[in-house]
């Protein structure tokens, strides 16, 4: 009987050891998996700081493109009256459509499209993803660039630099006295109403475009001029502009100059620059991920040295030497009427008339670009995973291309013959050692996860939050003529 009862004890012992193994099995298990988290997933070699300390020093890197810039707050009257511009459809030829319906705050500055729908939505106030036109096809044959530090940009703005400044002072967005060319001036040539700065000038532009704001039918056969006098003069008609005007100008005078002022001031108060990459510009070791570290190397550093040679193009604290280059990123949607068919866009080269800049499109920043998606002058691409992979082999990553991968449906029209042409002009471009795309780069899947993390830091936390972001929205009580854009998601919810 007790040997019976000793053998049951000795089983019981045995199971309640074993159990507890169990147990510091899993408790293990658990440590390493919330480490392995703790660590963003990352086992792979650790990179020493004083390599990227190295790459900061050489740039030179200062980890703030604002420095030193004269930039408005949100707060301030003439940004506050832009804000209530921007938001509202008065300024849309048939009250269908604002500045903000293609460039929302919380849809990073842009429409989170490929391709943008301005005029004559199905919903005026339904923005982004849902957006419909009654042809079923996105009206705008270019991707919506964000607003987002646009006041950061002095050369250009636009994909194809047709609002340019001719002198190109660094540090103060056009304003250097040089004047700025702009669509309603030759090539090259000082645009006396352009206005004082680079933001200035492009806001007198969208209100002219067919497609974008003005429709077909407002002001038939005018000019630009024309558009934005009878602008002006239909918001003085209206109840509560001249006030509006009066409060931030000290008399009731609405012209379009006026207006165009009023918008720049609100595009260039939102200025997004505090990430984790000028955190550790500034310092702080501990501000990137080991895998954000390695995407740094990549990023700054030669093809011949490991990297990946980014750095070529996307230069200085802004991520971008404000220039035009060849990529051949797929030619969707409908084109800007170039090429055989007219489906084509042929890019900076419709303003230089320069054969070397055919299919040339300006090197975008790769400030807040994690929230800059869909990518591409044509909205191309979902996913910087895509972009990254395309720039390391264009023609064999077009090969695989489908537009079935975007979310929005866009025209494919002559897609294939026009790329081709792209990438062909790439091709020669990089044969005679004029191209800065790195021709001979292979980087494995790691390697391309390790360069979105750097991107994903240099991220400015507010652009990913509303809260922070209503500076920038109107309230309802702010709507100044009954036409201010309330803008919803296409499951209804508020933006």
């Amino acid at each position: 009987m007790f040997r019976r009862i000793d053998s049951r004890l000795h089983e019981f012992s045995f199971i309640v050891h074993e159990v507890m193994n169990f147990q510091k099995l899993i408790f293990f298990s658990l440590f390493i998996f919330l480490l392995s988290c703790s660590n963003g997933g990352d086992d792979g070699p650790t990179v020493h700081d004083s390599e990227l300390r190295v790459i900061i020093s050489e740039q030179p890197l200062s980890g703030d493109p604002a420095l030193n810039r004269n930039l408005p707050s949100i707060t301030e009257p003439l940004a506050q009256l832009g804000m209530k511009l921007f938001f509202t459809k008065a300024l849309g030829g048939e009250f269908d459509s604002a500045c903000v319906s293609c460039h929302h705050p919380v849809l990073g500055g842009g429409d989170d499209l490929s391709l943008p729908i301005g005029v004559e939505a199905t919903e005026p106030d339904l923005l982004g993803p849902g957006r419909k036109h009654p042809s079923g096809n996105p009206t705008v044959p270019r991707n919506a660039p964000t607003t987002f530090n646009v006041s950061l940009w002095d050369n250009s703005l636009f994909h194809d630099g047709r609002v340019e400044s001719l002198g190109k002072t660094v540090g103060v967005n056009g304003e250097d006295g040089q004047g700025i060319r702009t669509p309603d001036t030759d090539f090259d040539t000082v645009d006396p109403l352009s206005g004082p700065n680079l933001s200035v000038a492009q806001a007198r532009f969208p209100v002219t475009s067919a497609e974008e704001m003005r429709t077909e039918r407002f002001v038939v056969d005018g000019s630009n001029e024309d558009v934005r006098r009878a602008l002006a003069s239909r918001l003085s008609a209206m109840e509560g502009w001249p006030a509006e005007f009066q409060s931030v100008f000290g008399d009731p005078t609405i012209s379009y100059d006026r207006i165009a002022l009023a918008i720049g001031a609100y595009e260039r108060s939102q200025t997004f620059v505090e990430n984790d990459w000028k955190a550790y510009v500034l310092g702080d070791n501990s501000a990137l991920s080991n895998g954000a570290k390695r995407g740094a190397l990549l990023f700054f550093q030669e093809p011949a040295d490991g990297g990946a040679g980014c750095v070529r193009c996307h230069s200085g604290d802004f991520f971008t030497d404000q220039k035009y280059h060849v990529l051949g990123f797929p030619q969707v949607g409908p084109g800007k009427g170039n090429g055989g068919n007219g489906t084509d866009d042929f890019g900076r080269f419709r303003e230089t008339g320069l054969e070397k800049d055919r299919y040339a499109f300006r090197t975008p920043s790769m400030l807040n670009v994690a929230q800059m998606g869909p990518y591409g002058h044509a909205g191309s691409f979902e996913t910087l995973e895509e972009v990254i992979e395309y720039h390391l082999d264009p023609a064999s990553s077009f090969a695989s291309y489908s537009t079935s991968s975007l979310r929005q449906g866009v025209q494919e029209n002559d897609m294939q013959a026009n790329t081709q042409e792209a990438l062909d002009k790439l091709a020669v471009l990089q044969a005679d050692g004029t191209s800065k795309l790195p021709a001979s780069v292979e980087l494995t899947s790691q390697e391309v996860s390790d360069l979105v993390s750097f991107l994903n830091a240099l991220t400015d936390p507010c652009v990913t939050e509303r809260e922070c972001l209503a500076s920038w929205i109107p309230t309802p009580e702010q709507d100044v003529d009954g036409f201010q854009v309330v803008a919803f998601d296409e499951n209804g919810n508020p933006l």
